[in-house]
């Protein structure tokens, strides 16, 4: 299962985890990704949307 956002292409990063010695070992952020239910087309859907691009969506809906 890829993590990757549908909406906004979000994709894991990678960097450093830092000791107190400075040593260097690589590690990842994965993306906040939540399953959520959308209309698209006129069809739901569920798709993995992460947590920033969901809160967009749900600020730009008007009710």
């Amino acid at each position: 299962m890829s993590r990757v956002c549908a909406v906004s292409g979000k994709k894991p990063m990678s960097g450093n985890r830092r000791s107190h010695s400075l040593r260097a070992t690589r590690r990842k952020w994965n993306v906040n990704l939540q399953k959520a239910h959308v209309v698209v087309d006129g069809k739901p859907m569920t798709i993995k949307i992460s947590a920033r691009a969901l809160k967009s969506l749900k600020a730009g809906k008007t009710v």
